[in-house]
């Protein structure tokens, strides 16, 4: 059976060893106990198992937690033990998702529980016990004041996902902003399967427009800074600009060749994959000793800005407007 560019690509990746890891990626060692926690300012802790992680902030009136991802578990529970013996205040919820947020009900029931109108609305429709239903809801901004902490939630709009929240404690500069931006790496596959690349753009410099000077992003194994969310950006603009050459350059008559016409899906696929293939061709080698995991994702990442690039920003190709 032949393969198509994008195919062939992903076959050669399972095939191939991965790259380096390079040292902007690496983060603490992990601890026998499956996880690491660190007071990245004065009272909040980023906690993290590696690949998954969340932050929990300790004031002198108890424990604000923000997120529970399930590889973390009961984890949460004694990494708070750790470091104080003060009852968990406030929970908040950065959006839905069942990976970020799928532990929630290890806390206890009736702590108030924070979140964004749609993801309670997404949270209602799910009906997942595992994350019970926010107690507090708001539609563009909330400040939790407590004691000496506060934290400000903001929504400004769809980016990985409707209701996915800025988590700030402006005290402390430290920002949280789940799924968003990957510190030392490059967005996970298909641009962190966004539900608005426009909007997962945009975040990143809505991200800037905070004086943060520690992020936590949900993933991967270390804190950020505002020069992680700088290199995430060229990553970007050389992904979209990389990505939008290769919409208008890729040779159709020969990626058609071997194509049943007749069959639509077929042609979209052809083009698609081979417009991914050409850009990542190009990227991962500019990109594998620079940011983690450009090898593995640059593909993927390249296939969703392309349809980004045609169907959010009218970037077409060949499919565009019939004379």
């Amino acid at each position: 059976m032949s393969m198509t560019p994008y195919t062939d690509a992903a076959e050669r990746a399972r095939k191939m060893p991965a790259a380096p890891v390079p040292q902007a990626a690496q983060g603490p060692e992990i601890s026998k106990a499956g996880y690491a926690v660190e007071e990245i300012a004065d009272g909040v802790f980023f906690l993290g198992e590696g690949m998954y992680n969340m932050m929990f902030v300790v004031t002198d009136e108890g424990v604000i937690a923000v997120d529970a991802p399930p590889t973390l578990g009961h984890n949460i529970l004694r990494a708070i033990r750790s470091v104080t013996s003060r009852s968990i205040t406030h929970v908040v919820y950065s959006h839905q998702h069942s990976d970020h947020v799928g532990a929630i009900s290890v806390y206890p029931d009736d702590v108030p529980r924070y979140a964004q109108r749609i993801t309670a609305e997404r949270l209602a429709a799910l009906g997942d016990p595992n994350r019970p239903l926010p107690t507090h809801v708001f539609d563009d901004t909330l400040t939790i004041d407590a004691g000496d902490h506060s934290l400000q939630l903001d929504y400004k709009g769809p980016n990985h996902a409707e209701g996915n929240i800025f988590i700030f404690a402006p005290k402390q500069r430290v920002l949280m902003l789940v799924d968003v931006i990957f510190p030392g790496w490059v967005p996970f596959s298909n641009l962190a399967v966004s539900a608005n690349i426009p909007g997962f753009v945009n975040a990143h410099e809505q991200a800037l427009g905070y004086p943060f000077e520690k992020l936590v992003g949900g993933h991967v194994n270390r804190p950020g800074t505002p020069d992680d969310i700088r290199t995430q950006i060229e990553y970007m603009n050389d992904l979209r600009s990389t990505t939008e050459a290769a919409l208008s350059s890729v040779d159709l008559n020969e990626i058609m060749a071997p194509v049943d016409t007749a069959n639509a899906w077929a042609v979209f696929k052809a083009y698609l994959d081979a417009v991914a293939a050409q850009a990542a061709d190009e990227l991962v080698p500019r990109w594998t000793e620079r940011l983690g995991g450009a090898d593995m994702f640059t593909l993927p990442n390249a296939w969703a800005m392309a349809e980004a690039l045609r169907l959010d920003y009218g970037r077409m190709g060949p499919f565009g407007i019939a004379p």
